[in-house]
């Protein structure tokens, strides 16, 4: 288990109250509450959004996490092109998205044709969504920084999927690669993620829920 859990911050900005414009200014605050606080990965999934507002919102939420955080990263959900495009750190790929072999030759590609001054730029980081040992598996070889394995435990928005346990995150957990917990994780249970090898642990109504800063302390340590 890692001295300090890795701790991946996942938005919904649906989940907060109000107009449109009331929530999106919400998941802003957060995420630079986020960022403060030390979290390591932030991935903006607001998968409802239409290309352009996305594209603002991930640009704004740089400038948060820039503004309140030299180490936090943040990981667009899914789309390379607006990863690129707003200075993002990253992408989460889903199960069923590009290979991270495919999406690193896309971002070299790009890469390429911005000269000299962007050699020294840090590295693009992949993360994969991941239900199965097999899917980390496939992951792992196809260059992946880091896998979120899902669901461990049950899930209230998704209750008919069925949960993981402890036992398939430690078998996961074997991989060459980091496997971060997701699913159900509250302050109880995170623990014994941590003990069944996991390098740290990804949730959405934890962080949302929760004033960070004294979340991550308690989270840190466990």
């Amino acid at each position: 288990m890692a001295a300090k859990p890795v701790l991946y911050y996942i938005t919904d900005r649906r989940a907060f109250p109000g107009t449109e414009t009331r929530r999106r200014l919400h998941l802003l605050l957060k995420i630079a509450e986020a960022a403060r606080a030390g979290v390591n990965y932030i991935q903006l999934r607001e998968k409802d959004m239409q290309a352009r507002e996305l594209e603002l919102l991930a640009r704004d939420a740089v400038k948060a996490i820039h503004d309140n955080s030299t180490s936090t990263k943040l990981l667009i959900n899914s789309r390379t092109d607006f990863a690129l495009v707003s200075g993002a750190d990253g992408v989460h790929l889903r199960s069923h998205d590009l290979s991270p072999g495919d999406v690193r030759r896309i971002v070299r590609a790009c890469k390429s044709t911005e000269g000299e001054t962007n050699r020294a730029a840090s590295p693009f980081l992949i993360a994969v969504s991941c239900h199965n040992a097999e899917d980390v598996s496939v992951a792992a070889n196809n260059g992946a920084d880091f896998v979120v394995f899902a669901p461990v435990f049950e899930k209230k928005d998704s209750p008919t999927a069925c949960p993981a346990g402890l036992t398939s995150l430690a078998h996961t957990c074997r991989a060459s690669i980091p496997v971060l917990a997701l699913g159900g994780i509250t302050l109880r249970n995170a623990r014994a993620c941590l003990d069944a090898g996991a390098a740290g642990i990804a949730a959405i109504r934890l962080f949302q829920e929760n004033e960070i800063g004294g979340l991550v302390r308690q989270l840190r340590a466990l």
